[in-house]
């Protein structure tokens, strides 16, 4: 049975949370050290991404399964501009700010499964799997 908790996203603290309970979630599901710190990273990069560009929004964060695997599910949504080119926002060093433009591809890399659902003018979804 999936236990679930959706988390605000409004100001700087709310990412120390959600890096919080993103461990403890991971520690749960028994992920070991290195698959934690990879999963609570890039749910940090993304909570940060949508707290600075996209104005703040909420994570869901869900211990489940995925393919009969203990796995660790994180929702994080914004109400921003969107992104109007999602595979461009995907390269390595593209930025719209002034980061280091690392965040969404070095996430994708640290996970086992990554998407993105976004449009200009609708605000920003990103779904991040990681499981054991």
């Amino acid at each position: 049975m999936a236990k679930t908790q959706t988390l605000p996203l409004q100001q700087e603290t709310d990412i120390v949370l959600i890096r919080q309970q993103v461990r403890k979630a991971a520690e749960s599901i028994r992920l070991g050290i290195i698959s934690q710190t990879k999963i609570v990273t890039a749910a940090s990069e993304i909570a940060r991404n949508a707290l600075i560009y996209g104005g703040g929004g909420e994570c869901v964060l869900e211990e489940t399964q995925r393919n009969g695997k203990p796995a660790v599910r994180l929702l994080i949504k914004d109400n921003g501009p969107g992104i109007a080119d999602i595979e461009r926002a995907m390269v390595d060093g593209y930025t719209s700010g002034n980061g280091l433009g690392l965040g969404l591809s070095g996430s994708r890399r640290l996970v086992d499964e990554f998407s993105i659902d976004s449009a200009a003018g609708r605000g920003t979804a990103i779904e991040l799997w990681k499981w054991r």
